[in-house]
């Protein structure tokens, strides 16, 4: 059921599954375009207005749509979910692609309100303002009411310094006035379109609720664009450089890393500098005429099953074809499985938490929910990435600066595995390493032991592991002035910053020379 799920997915990610077009009709209406980069064909649309009333209707062919208005009452937020899976709101299944949009004020002749990524995030703004965790909380209300203009200028505004110039060098007048809802546009990958067409729209995970959370953007090559707080600077989108790399991803003469991964290996934003992933650092470490392409999707918080089921995978894997590659490196957030975790322990176990193996090998998961089981979900993982006719890699998670008591020190052991609490919070105890070693046997699969390589290098690095794991100086780098860990006075015992991140990816190709399987990628290093 998973497999097949993805698949529908990733046939409408790439605007497959056309249905009936959008219907037209008379006296006021609201249209637009959804686009994704392209059509979204098929979508269904649905506006709520101020006081709870709805309407709904489906794209056409060309991700047009059309709805009567009349008798509804202003503000409205208008929704559009792709065809083939509706879940846009439980974290245990697979999302679908869901977008918002939002509109202050009705026409009494047409009102234009497009649907895109650009909208969703600034219906995320607004839905925050009012204490919604997304834009899916707003939706899910089933009304507008609490939106004002006033709401939605502010976000519109919020936005355009991000895309200015990226609107200016696609050709879009009056970039300093854009408004991605109201704008005449095509899904044509030209002008507004083609600003679509190179970003990377996902939406975040509440963690206490579980429920989803704010829009996040990112373009082609997984670099966050945006602002991320009062403090940090604006992340404008580079349309150039996001689009030579959107040309080599999709261009088959590359060959296609994809790295399904957790924080410690994500691409970070700027304004966290010095913080960075080794994936963020691994791309550079292949022959510049070699044609590798490293789509780096990994996620900070994400577990197996979560990055499967939040489409950060579908995403990526969208693009693979035979010969490519996808390094699959979980396992810290996997044991996420405490059910008695103050605030967030049932969110936990029900959308991030997977079980290790038990000391035989076997597959540990409560009755009826195999794809509670860490080795399945990696399987999962296996079974999409040979059917597209890539090879799956697994990889066992790096390690933390955690000594035999599970305490910042050394001599640094082992430390991915669960224990039984004393408040017996955790279902099955076992140990991930030896899961995703497990798998790899099971399976036949090249196996990079990233694990006991970082072991090996912290205990070799006593003295000056801080300069690899993160600790970050404040005055420096204003941004750790408010975290509680990565700085000077409390080193994140996880995460890497540049020297670390630069120093794991060199393990990582240090493992791909060592595996015979892997003969033909390693031919492609520097």
């Amino acid at each position: 059921m998973r497999t097949t799920i993805f698949v529908c997915a990733a046939m409408l990610w790439l605007g497959g599954c056309a249905m009936d077009g959008a219907r037209k009709a008379s006296g006021p209406v609201l249209t637009g375009v959804v686009s994704v980069g392209g059509p979204l064909v098929g979508a269904s649309v649905t506006v709520a207005d101020a006081n709870g009333q709805k309407r709904s209707t489906r794209t056409d062919a060309a991700g047009v749509y059309v709805i009567d208005t009349g008798g509804l009452v202003a503000p409205v937020v208008v929704s559009a979910v792709e065809a083939g899976n509706d879940n846009c709101t439980d974290s245990g299944r697979l999302w679908s692609r869901c977008m918002a949009s939002v509109l202050a004020t009705l026409s009494t002749g047409e009102s234009r309100a497009n649907i895109n990524a650009l909208t969703d995030k600034i219906v995320s703004d607004v839905a925050q303002g009012l204490k919604y965790k997304g834009p899916q909380g707003i939706v899910n209300a089933g009304t507008a009411k609490g939106v004002t203009a006033e709401a939605v200028q502010k976000a519109t505004e919020a936005l355009r310094p991000v895309f200015a110039q990226a609107l200016r060098d696609a050709g879009v007048a009056e970039a300093e006035r854009f408004d991605p809802v109201s704008i005449a546009m095509k899904a044509d990958r030209k002008g507004v379109d083609a600003i679509l067409d190179v970003l990377v729209h996902n939406r975040g995970y509440d963690n206490n609720s579980g429920v989803p959370g704010g829009t996040l953007l990112l373009d082609a090559d997984y670099r966050y664009v945006g602002k991320m707080d009062a403090i940090s600077s604006v992340e404008p989108l580079d349309l150039k450089y996001a689009q030579a790399a959107k040309a080599k991803i999709v261009d088959p003469a590359y060959t296609r890393i994809v790295i399904v991964g957790d924080s410690t290996a994500s691409t970070y934003e700027l304004a966290r500098l010095p913080r960075m992933g080794w994936g963020q650092v691994f791309e550079p470490l292949f022959k510049p005429d070699a044609k590798v392409k490293v789509l780096n999707g990994a996620k900070s918080g994400r577990s197996a099953r979560a990055f499967l089921n939040q489409a950060y995978f579908a995403q990526m894997a969208a693009y693979l074809r035979a010969g490519d590659y996808v390094l699959i490196h979980m396992g810290h957030n996997d044991q996420n499985c405490e059910s008695d975790k103050k605030d967030r322990g049932a969110a936990d176990v029900a959308n991030l938490c997977t079980y290790p193996n038990d000391a035989a090998g076997k597959p540990q998961f409560p009755v009826g929910r195999p794809e509670m089981s860490f080795q399945k979900t990696l399987e999962t993982y296996i079974e999409i990435a040979r059917a597209r006719g890539a090879i799956p890699v697994l990889m066992t998670p790096t390690t933390r600066v955690w000594n035999k008591d599970r305490k910042e020190g050394f001599p640094v052991v082992p430390n991915h595995f669960t224990r039984q609490n004393a408040a017996g919070g955790i279902a099955y105890v076992g140990d991930y390493s030896q899961t995703i070693r497990d798998t790899a046997q099971a399976n036949k699969l090249p196996l990079i032991d990233i694990e006991a390589k970082t072991i090996r290098f912290v205990n070799a690095h006593e003295q000056d592991w801080r300069d690899y794991w993160l600790a970050a100086d404040p005055v420096r780098f204003p941004w750790y002035a408010t975290q509680s860990v990565g700085t000077f006075a409390k080193p994140d015992t996880t995460h890497f910053q540049q020297k670390g991140a630069e120093a794991v990816a060199a393990m990582v190709v240090e493992g791909i020379r060592e595996t015979p399987e892997l003969k033909a990628l390693a031919a492609k290093l520097r």
